[in-house]
């Protein structure tokens, strides 16, 4: 049974709006996020106790609504709520599971922008994945590290938990002194006070939630700019010292290719997160600032620095969709060996088709378990076929229409749909309308049902 929380002067009688829905019906998460309202801008003031392992935290999350509404949801896992006002005034609320029903003393009518206000505090915990990986609020030796793909943002923070709600972000987080409070972003403040240092980072443009980051830890932060004087701000875990600031050289140069492949880069800093190899088992492409758990590879520096176009700025309109980020990001990391004396993406397309990529069997038939753009649940969205499947897709697309009009795509749509969401049928209308002809249209239309929808391992002349 739900708890229901009311506070004084909530509840307004003669409400003729509706409750906005508690879910997107996304196909594999079907109650996350939330309906009735689109949220334009996060701001997030948190305190991080390590030793107690306790979170306070307000969100002051400004939304404008779709339609009337006598009540909304929030995404929120665990932690304790004590209050939440809308417009200033109490509101009551409701708690089932993740979600967090909001109900306003006053409607909000269809076209209003509002802000509610959530006070709340607890130990923040991992979330485990559908394919046993852990997300959510990590504890570190120092800290902890917040990760959030595919669900574990709610775990630190309320709010329209689906990459299809982008807001701008203000993050502050205040630790005690001598730990750092990274974040996306710009660092806009920091400042000591009784033995507690305050970070306030900046994010400007369109963010999904599961991209938003916050570390807390020892590390050595350096600030820079590229040629073009792009801030890169960077930190690392003093045990990656070595190793991260080597590979981490490269990033400008990095970025550099980046753009000259993919369009003007998309947001107003870049840099990253080398943290302690035990924090965490994965890389993960949280907007402006990858974090990396160790000091990363080449290989994967280029894959999430390429997520900051495909993934971040052009982001998936629902989870089924997520090959869109990880086929174009796996596909750079091709690329980039191909333009800098490693092996042409022709033939690492060829040594995956014929099973000699991977030294594992198992590695090289995964591939074929499923077309990219069906996984067959939320546990398999993170899984071979959409990331190798889903690079070879981008390289029939490439054959098909030639190079000239395949950098013309890619540019295209990271341009078209900048700051915006968009889903397979977006990409594949798109490059129809830009493949150069009739001849080139049907080899693409034939990839689609061959390699992105068909079951199994296709022809391959």
């Amino acid at each position: 049974m739900a708890l229901l929380a009311t506070v004084g002067g909530c509840g307004g009688s003669g409400v003729d709006g509706t409750p906005g829905a508690d879910g997107v019906r996304d196909p594999y998460f079907p109650k996350l996020g939330n309906g009735g309202y689109d949220v334009t801008h996060y701001d997030l003031t948190l305190g991080y106790d390590p030793d107690a392992r306790h979170l306070t935290g307000t969100a002051e999350i400004t939304a404008r609504a779709d339609k009337n509404l006598s009540a909304f949801n929030l995404d929120l896992k665990g932690l304790d709520v004590s209050a939440i006002t809308v417009e200033g005034k109490a509101a009551r609320f409701q708690r089932a599971g993740h979600e967090l029903k909001v109900r306003p003393a006053d409607e909000l009518d269809r076209g209003e922008t509002f802000v509610a206000r959530v006070r709340y505090s607890g130990t923040p915990e991992a979330i485990t994945d559908a394919d046993g990986s852990k997300e959510g609020w990590l504890t570190t030796a120092d800290g902890a590290l917040a990760l959030g793909e595919p669900t574990g943002s709610m775990a630190w923070f309320p709010g329209n938990h689906h990459p299809s709600d982008k807001a701008s972000y203000d993050i502050q987080v205040t630790v005690p002194e001598g730990l750092q409070a990274v974040s996306n972003g710009e660092l806009t403040r920091e400042s000591t006070k009784n033995g507690r240092t305050t970070f306030a980072w900046h994010s400007a443009e369109p963010m999904a939630s599961y991209l938003a980051t916050v570390a807390v830890g020892k590390y050595e932060m350096e600030t820079s700019v590229t040629e073009d004087g792009l801030p890169v701000i960077t930190a690392v875990d003093p045990s990656q010292r070595k190793a991260g600031k080597k590979v981490l050289a490269k990033l400008p140069d990095v970025m550099k290719w980046a753009e000259m492949n993919f369009g003007p880069y998309p947001f107003s800093s870049i840099g990253a997160i080398v943290d302690r190899e035990e924090d965490a088992d994965y890389d993960l492409e949280t907007q402006t600032r990858p974090v990396f758990p160790g000091a990363p590879d080449t290989e994967t520096l280029v894959h999430e620095l390429a997520h900051q176009w495909f993934g971040n700025s052009v982001t998936p309109r629902s989870w089924r969709d997520m090959w869109l980020n990880e086929g174009f990001a796996t596909y750079a990391e091709w690329l980039y060996a191909e333009d800098n004396g490693g092996d042409s993406a022709q033939e690492t397309f060829d040594a995956l088709y014929e099973g000699d990529l991977y030294e594992n069997k198992e590695d090289n038939e995964a591939v074929w378990d499923f077309p990219p753009a069906k996984p067959t649940d939320a546990a398999h969205i993170s899984e071979p076929p959409v990331y190798d499947r889903g690079a070879m897709v981008v390289h029939k697309i490439r054959r098909a229409v030639g190079d000239d009009a395949f950098y013309v795509i890619m540019q295209g749509w990271t341009k078209t749909y900048r700051h915006k969401n968009a889903d397979t049928r977006d990409f594949t209308e798109y490059v129809e309308k830009h493949a150069g002809g009739d001849e080139a249209r049907e080899k693409v239309r034939r990839i689609w049902g061959d390699w992105l929808y068909g079951d199994g391992k296709p022809e391959h002349p």
